[in-house]
């Protein structure tokens, strides 16, 4: 089969021919249709200091992917040949206290399919039959394969009640703006969204009904009077991975406030914990997906209604993955999806 490996210790990814995966008893094989590519995709094929640590050369990469069930074990139970179907990229262990408790995203021992284990940029990919989550028809195999990211902005919108609030977003990436279109969808009153990208500004404007703020050039305060703001904002949500957007999201936040934090400041960051304490703020760090509540979460608010399908950019051919990551490298697209077709 056809595959996108990372088959040298330097920048980029390469083209090779793999074998079909083989199943175990309790895996699918799927035919995969869709890929998304994922900022942790940028991160590998730009071979950073994470990259280097983390994936091993010769990794077939990706994790965001739709295709067809095509083949499965003989214990699997509840799928069916020729079902369409997404999946959880997270392969958890069982014997750990909160895999036993069923807070499968919280354990400690799981590997990502495409960081660790045989990706799905490839024409086929083997999967636990745990994780596969089949697809309704009112979701097709593009949204299917923007899933995984989506579920990362269900889960960090999600973490705290948003009806009536004001939200901050900082970072207007492709997971702030689906963020930012989920926090409308369940109710914030007004969703403001920062960065110092137009570009990226601009679209999230497009996917959805939010404030966008350009922090280079405009002062955050500034938008207060229009929205009826006195205090700051109820709920941050922080998306960036930038230590001043999460400094200024502090001094944006009513006493009280809350954050949900999915952004990695590179390397340490100093924090003054004093401003933390002394505004009562709670900060809770989002990791991944709830397996599998912001599954089900997400594909109910699809089909209700919400619509991000706007944050897809840009569509090329498998055979072009060079110039979909030139343009996701870019910092000028939403979402990438490759079409394995």
């Amino acid at each position: 089969m056809k595959a996108l490996a990372k088959v040298k210790p330097e920048v980029g990814l390469w083209q090779v021919d793999r074998p079909v995966p083989e199943i175990g008893p309790e895996d699918v094989l799927i035919k995969v249709k869709k890929t998304g590519i994922c900022g942790t995709d940028i991160h590998i094929w730009n071979w950073d200091d994470w990259a280097a640590r983390t994936v091993p050369v010769g990794l077939v990469t990706g994790h965001e992917f739709a295709g067809e069930i095509v083949a499965k074990g003989a214990l699997v139970e509840g799928l069916e040949i020729g079902q369409r179907c997404s999946g959880e990229g997270h392969l958890i262990g069982k014997l750990s206290r909160q895999s036993r408790a069923g807070k499968f995203h919280l354990d400690p021992a799981t590997r990502g399919i495409g960081v660790n284990e045989q990706g799905a940029f490839a024409e086929y990919l083997r999967l636990p039959a745990f994780n596969v989550v089949p697809l309704p028809d009112t979701i097709d195999d593009e949204i299917g394969a923007i899933l995984d990211p989506l579920g990362n902005a269900v889960h960090t919108a999600l973490s705290f009640d948003l009806v009536g609030e004001d939200v901050l977003i900082t970072g207007a990436g492709p997971i702030g703006i689906m963020a930012a279109a989920v926090a409308r969808h369940v109710g914030a009153r007004h969703v403001v969204i920062t960065d110092v990208n137009p570009a990226r500004l601009e679209l999230a404007a497009q996917v959805a009904d939010v404030v966008p703020v350009n922090v280079a050039e405009t002062d955050l305060r500034s938008v207060y009077p229009s929205l009826k703001m006195s205090q700051g904002f109820d709920v941050g949500m922080e998306m960036s991975g930038n230590q001043q957007a999460l400094d200024q999201m502090v001094d944006n936040l009513v006493m009280g406030g809350r954050i949900a934090m999915l952004g990695i400041p590179p390397g340490k960051s100093p924090v003054d914990w004093s401003r933390i304490v002394f505004k009562a703020i709670t900060i809770k760090g989002v990791y991944g997906r709830e397996i599998f509540e912001t599954w089900y979460k997400m594909i109910a608010m699809l089909e209700n209604g919400l619509d991000v399908r706007r944050v897809i950019t840009h569509r090329f051919k498998a055979d072009d993955f060079v110039t979909g990551f030139e343009t996701m490298r870019s910092g000028l697209s939403g979402k990438v999806v490759l079409d394995w077709g």
